[in-house]
């Protein structure tokens, strides 16, 4: 596939791995918290902030990178 490698194709699976990760790391605070890791689970609360505020962005610069490239 001449698409398979593109930029936005591999963007988009990093996107997708962050995702993933997101995930995992909600399941570890939630073990942690109940484990009564009370600054763990915070500090970690705080790494999927900043992901959440950053996985809107990333997704908009996505959209408009794969427009731009099928326009080229």
């Amino acid at each position: 596939m001449p698409n398979e490698y593109s930029l936005p194709d591999t963007l988009e699976r990093i996107y997708e791995n962050q995702l993933a990760i997101e995930a995992a790391l909600m399941e570890l605070t939630l073990w942690a918290e109940q484990q009564g890791g009370a600054d763990t689970g915070a500090n970690a609360r705080g790494a999927l902030h900043a992901i959440g505020e950053n996985a809107g962005h990333i997704k908009q610069g996505l959209a408009k990178l794969r427009l731009q490239h099928r326009r080229d």
